[in-house]
């Protein structure tokens, strides 16, 4: 399958506190042992502190809802203490594991982060053990043509299924600029690296990566850019668990306004 690049991207990388407590531990001309262990123990100290003193915020919050009386506001309806943050994309990660075996998933907890920058939740997955192994992946919509097989790719588990693109039919092509596949499927791919990965404990992540390029099928492309409506990209309601696709256009962003100014 012919794809165009679109738009190579780069940025700098987040400087993390972990990481400047490892190059003071390394600067044996202006950092002693000594020092390091005091700035170490500082750092727990200090984290310790703030995970007691957020802990107490939480538990009062917690406390704070059960006993709350909610009013009504005119004739609305409470709803109560729910999410209601919808749509959300189907957005589809796509890893290898160490064996070279490729691996999808179907996440709806991510998006922009910077302006080449993308970023998401997982919980404990196979995705999450590849990104810590390789540090790379690419990025694709699930679309109204691959309805049942990304949702299949959200139901199994790659710890289960060693090879879900397989499975289902589908096919990929090694990227050329970072270590994962493109599944020739999805139209659309954003080739990334990972920059920063937050353990979130019970094997889940904050990932955040870095695109350095995307591909396209020109069949997507007017005039040489992403066309919506040709893509036509699923979105994830999270109130009835259904997938939807974009209605048309109703406005120009930053002109529809300004009749109003």
């Amino acid at each position: 399958m012919q794809r165009y690049t679109l738009f190579p991207m780069q940025t700098n990388l987040f400087c993390q506190f972990a990481e400047l407590l490892y190059l003071c531990s390394t600067k044996k001309q202006t950092f002693t042992m000594k020092h390091t262990i005091l700035t170490l123990a500082a750092a727990a100290l200090l984290f310790s502190a703030c995970g007691t003193k957020q802990g107490t915020v939480n538990e009062e919050q917690t406390n704070n809802n059960t006993t709350m009386e909610l009013k009504n506001v005119n004739e609305r309806v409470n709803m109560g203490a729910k999410l209601y943050v919808t749509p959300q994309p189907a957005l589809m990660i796509a890893t290898y594991d160490a064996e070279g075996n490729p691996d999808v998933m179907m996440a709806a907890w991510g998006g922009q982060y910077e302006g080449n920058q993308v970023c998401f939740q997982l919980s404990s997955h196979k995705t999450t053990d590849n990104l810590r192994l390789n540090k790379a992946f690419t990025l694709s919509y699930a679309d109204a043509r691959t309805v049942a097989e990304s949702d299949y790719f959200g139901i199994a588990s790659g710890r289960d299924v060693k090879d879900k693109v397989a499975h289902v039919g589908f096919h990929c092509t090694k990227s050329e600029n970072v270590n994962a596949p493109i599944i020739d499927e999805y139209p659309l791919a954003m080739e990334c690296k990972v920059v920063e990965m937050i353990e979130r404990g019970n094997g889940g992540a904050f990932v955040v990566g870095e695109i350095v390029n995307a591909v396209a099928d020109p069949a997507i492309l007017t005039d040489g850019k992403i066309d919506i409506k040709k893509l036509n990209p699923l979105v994830w309601d999270g109130s009835s668990f259904n997938y939807y696709t974009i209605a048309d256009s109703v406005g120009k962003a930053w002109n529809s306004g300004m009749a109003l100014k």
